[in-house]
């Protein structure tokens, strides 16, 4: 059982999370200053710097809690399908379902993601590195087992293969978000999804 004071923190991490990203894809990360984001929060200046040494190592976390709850829906989307007896390509499916619900969800934080990500002098440039191959890798998994139980072909280059569907949903959904903001979830969903069968699997 957590402590109250363990809940509360992450309350409050979790406000912080939230007033920085926005303010973040907002203005930039040089122009938000810690200021604006205790004030955004509601919180005061010190509650920042007493959860966060600066405001690069709140920005670290901040990326590396945003695709850590990425990385657990990827990884539970793939489970639940692998527990109703699912095939590789149907956990692969749920996946997208999941990122495009992620997406949805959170496009502040993806927006910001997908544009640290080509950036190359950050200080949170390992970082980044390092939780998008945890997202990756839960794909790769799959893909793996895939090819192992003869349902995927051998040819696939899986790590490519990964990196590029996850780059699908990523970059499909904030076009989704920004030009079809119209279209639901089910409309893209299947678009992405005729995109996977073709493929992966060849039918």
């Amino acid at each position: 059982m957590e402590s109250s004071s363990t809940t509360r923190r992450q309350a409050t991490r979790q406000k912080l999370y939230e007033a920085a990203v926005t303010l973040i894809a907002e203005k930039g990360f040089s122009a938000t200053t810690v200021d604006e984001i205790a004030e955004r929060a509601g919180v005061a200046k010190g509650t920042v710097y007493y959860n966060f040494k600066s405001k690069t190592e709140l920005f670290e976390e901040l990326l590396r809690h945003g695709v850590g709850l990425l990385t657990a829906s990827l990884r539970s989307a793939a489970e639940e399908t692998a527990k109703h007896g699912g095939t590789r390509v149907e956990a692969l499916d749920a996946m997208i379902r999941a990122g495009l619900a992620f997406i949805d969800r959170y496009p502040a934080f993806t927006q910001l993601y997908v544009a640290e990500l080509w950036r190359t002098n950050r200080a949170w440039q390992a970082t980044l590195l390092v939780v998008r191959q945890e997202a990756v890798a839960v794909v790769e998994d799959v893909l793996r087992e895939g090819v192992g139980n003869g349902e995927l072909s051998e040819e696939i280059d899986i790590p490519l293969t990964a990196a590029a569907l996850v780059g699908m949903v990523l970059v499909a959904a904030l076009d989704w978000k920004a030009f079809q903001p119209e279209r639901s979830m089910d409309d893209v969903h299947s678009a992405l999804s005729l995109l996977l069968h073709g493929r992966v699997s060849g039918h």
